[in-house]
C-alpha cells in the first residue's frame, strides 16, 4: 500500500505550472500511483526529476526518453492519457 505522504508527494510533484504536462501528469497520479507497483512508482519519482523541457518532448511524442526505465513510464502515463475516461 501506497502511503498518503508518498501520495502526496508525488501529487505536488505532478504540478508542473505547464498546463500541457499538468493535464496529464495530474490525472495519471490521481488514478494509477495507488496502484502502480514499486518499480514503477520508483520510475515515476524519477521522471518527476526531470527538466519540463524533456516531459513537453516526451508527452508530446516528439522525442522518446534514453533512459528506457523512464521509457517504460512514460508509455504507460501515455497509455492513460489517450483512454477515454470512461474506459479508464
Amino acid at each position: 500500500m501506497v502511503p498518503d505522504e508518498e501520495l502526496n508527494r508525488m501529487r505536488w510533484a505532478a504540478r508542473r505550472g505547464m498546463l500541457e504536462l499538468d493535464l496529464v501528469l495530474e490525472p495519471f497520479v490521481q488514478a494509477c500511483y495507488r496502484d502502480l507497483d514499486e518499480t514503477d512508482r520508483a520510475r515515476f519519482q524519477s521522471l518527476m526529476l526531470c527538466e519540463d523541457q524533456d516531459l513537453f518532448a516526451w508527452f508530446l511524442r516528439r522525442e522518446q526518453p534514453a533512459d528506457e526505465e523512464l521509457a517504460v513510464i512514460v508509455r504507460k502515463i501515455l497509455d492513460f492519457a489517450h483512454t477515454a475516461p470512461g474506459n479508464r
